[in-house]
């Protein structure tokens, strides 16, 4: 059995292989972007914010932000760097994850607009941190996050790691607060106003149109590399 030569043979990427690299402006940009769109999104750990509130008022509720950040601080970092790992010998792993984020956020875009008229009631329980925290952990939002929306330099370089969990926190608290907000406002009535519904179904139509940007970004690649060579 003959060794390939070991300029052939593909050898693991080391973790933060690239301690000093940054992300680039218009990479944070986009991240940020991308970042404020599925976190906006109703999901298991925005339903639970939203039931917090409409229970508990936010003074007595925003604490839970803590404990999403937690969530997903643990679950992105796992699958980040375990994706950034694995792509070195699975070169088809970053194209497969998008399409497959790309079919989540499609089926999420449907279930939103079945489901609008649906929102938490008062006769859920009391929701604490460990009930949150577990929710983010296993939120698939995770994985699409590390996966397709983080830049892969983030987990190659510390710098821009710490970069974009600080970009990503940024989003994070503002955004889970006023799900917590909007759960107090419509407990108290005052949004009389503004149509639950109306609003989550203009929420879908922006995911979806996300979802086929993803798609359409893993077509373009396949069709580029397929000119190529």
């Amino acid at each position: 059995m003959t060794i390939p030569p070991a300029r052939d043979r593909k050898e693991p990427v080391p973790l933060f292989s690239n301690p000093q690299a940054m992300l680039s402006i218009s990479t944070a940009a986009l991240m940020t972007l991308g970042c404020i769109i599925v976190l906006v999104m109703p999901g298991p750990t925005n339903t639970l914010l939203a039931s917090a509130g409409l229970r508990s008022g936010l003074r007595r509720s925003a604490h839970l932000t803590g404990a999403e950040f937690a969530g997903y601080l643990v679950s992105i970092s796992a699958w980040g760097l375990f994706l950034a790992h694995a792509a070195a010998s699975l070169t088809w792993l970053p194209a497969l994850l998008r399409i497959a984020s790309s079919l989540y956020l499609a089926v999420l875009a449907v279930r939103m607009w079945q489901t609008a008229s649906a929102f938490p009631s008062t006769s859920q329980g009391t929701i604490g941190l460990r009930t949150l925290f577990v929710a983010t952990l296993l939120n698939p939002k995770a994985i699409l996050f590390a996966g397709t929306i983080f830049p892969v330099v983030a987990f190659q370089s510390v710098a821009a790691y710490l970069e974009a969990m600080t970009l990503f926190t940024a989003a994070l608290v503002p955004i889970g607060l006023a799900w917590v907000a909007l759960g107090a406002a419509l407990g108290g009535g005052r949004l009389m106003r503004i149509s639950p519904v109306h609003v989550q179904r203009c929420a879908s139509v922006v995911l979806a149109a996300f979802s086929l940007s993803l798609a359409w970004t893993v077509v373009h690649q396949v069709v580029r590399s397929s000119g190529v060579a």
